[in-house]
């Protein structure tokens, strides 16, 4: 039966399309690579904040220094005489030591902070090259799988037009509705007596009608067209 034929070349059409979808998709989006992508952009965007602090202690720490160099210049100078601002400034730079020991604490772990960063961002960069090295030549595996399937494909759509040759438009318009109707299995075969899709047993009159070259057979169950050798 030239609906059987058919039968068989679409549904080596629709396995070809089908993994040609998968292939598509895994190209598209693949779900490590994205995850690996995201883990280096937050290891990057930290290790950015993380440096940002760091300049920001460093600067403050320098700050600092400087306010006490100056403090401790005035004080040695000779300049300042009386004994009430000779005291003032030498609290002042006290205070301002004291701060100081707060501000290099800070400094220090920011600088903690940098370095955890930067180990991270590293270790970021290193998973995110090994899967794109990975993923790249899986990748080439499957652009070559998919370039096979599409010269496949084009080989069985020539033989679904062969295939379509001997088949009237009546007939083929009933294989197309239960294609639609049945995910993609329109015609199924007799095997020990009975329907190969549904399991329905089928008497010897239906059987003799499947073999008909005439008229299309229906399984009573499932309602596919029967055939049989």
């Amino acid at each position: 039966m030239g609906l059987y034929r058919l039968q068989q070349v679409d549904r080596q059409i629709d396995r070809a399309q089908s993994r040609l979808d998968v292939i598509r998709k895994t190209l598209e989006n693949d779900a490590e690579l994205q995850a690996a992508l995201a883990q280096m952009e937050n290891a990057q965007s930290h290790h950015h904040r993380s440096m940002h602090d760091l300049k920001e202690s460093e600067l403050g720490v320098d700050s600092q220094k400087i306010k006490i160099e100056q403090n401790e210049a005035s004080l040695y100078s000779g300049n300042v005489k009386n004994p009430k601002e000779l005291q003032d400034l030498q609290k002042d730079i006290l205070s301002l030591r004291k701060h100081l020991g707060t501000l290099e604490e800070r400094q220090l772990e920011a600088m903690l902070q940098a370095e955890s960063a930067e180990t991270q961002m590293q270790s970021a960069k290193s998973t995110l090259e090994s899967v794109q090295s990975r993923l790249g030549s899986e990748h080439k595996k499957l652009i070559e799988e998919r370039d096979a399937h599409i010269k496949q494909l084009e080989n069985q759509i020539e033989e679904r037009e062969a295939a379509l040759a001997p088949i009237s438009s009546e007939m083929l318009h009933t294989y197309e509705d239960l294609r639609r109707q049945k995910r993609g299995v329109a015609v199924t075969t007799i095997e020990d007596g009975a329907c190969s899709a549904c399991g329905t047993s089928l008497n010897a009159a239906m059987q003799q009608s499947a073999r008909s070259q005439k008229q299309l057979a229906y399984c009573p169950s499932c309602g596919r067209i029967l055939f049989a050798n």
